[in-house]
């Protein structure tokens, strides 16, 4: 686990510490696109996990972690889920569930606590993750991840 006090402090990261996730913070600056995120954290695309909002129903959420060069498969996400209709949560309901801006939200810290749907591709891969703040991600073991999350595994997306 990274302990470095320069590393920063926040919600998500007190929250990976205090689940004993470990992880390694990768500060970078800004960037414009998944692709550029990508290359400044040293990794591939698909190893760049998303996390998404969906919103199921009125009060009815979930967090989607999808690969990188991947999106989600509607459907398929749907019938996991067992709903006939589901949207993305708007950038302004997405950042009062989260307390996270889009492009820095992250499962930990988040202000609601949300079940988490994970596509299959992520499991058994070194991922890196956004951590709540722009120019900076973490990097993680997915398996510990989605263990920790009580993650629901399941092939919900397709390449992009």
């Amino acid at each position: 686990m990274t302990d470095d006090a320069s590393e920063g402090s926040g919600p998500a990261l007190a929250a990976l510490a205090g689940a004993g996730v470990a992880h390694e913070v990768v500060r970078h600056g800004r960037v414009r696109s998944l692709a550029e995120a990508a290359a400044a954290r040293g990794v591939a695309p698909a190893d760049l996990v998303k996390t998404m909002v969906v919103r199921v129903a009125e009060d009815d959420h979930r967090f989607v972690l999808v690969p990188g060069d991947r999106v989600i498969a509607w459907s398929r996400l749907r019938g996991v889920l067992g709903v006939s209709r589901m949207t993305m949560a708007d950038t302004d309901a997405a950042r009062d569930l989260t307390g996270y801006e889009r492009g820095t939200i992250t499962p930990f810290g988040s202000r609601t606590a949300l079940p988490v749907i994970a596509d299959e591709r992520v499991r058994g891969r070194t991922i890196s993750m956004g951590m709540g703040e722009h120019g900076a991600g973490v990097t993680v073991e997915a398996d510990r991840v989605l263990a920790v999350l009580d993650a629901t595994v399941a092939d919900v997306t397709d390449p992009e």
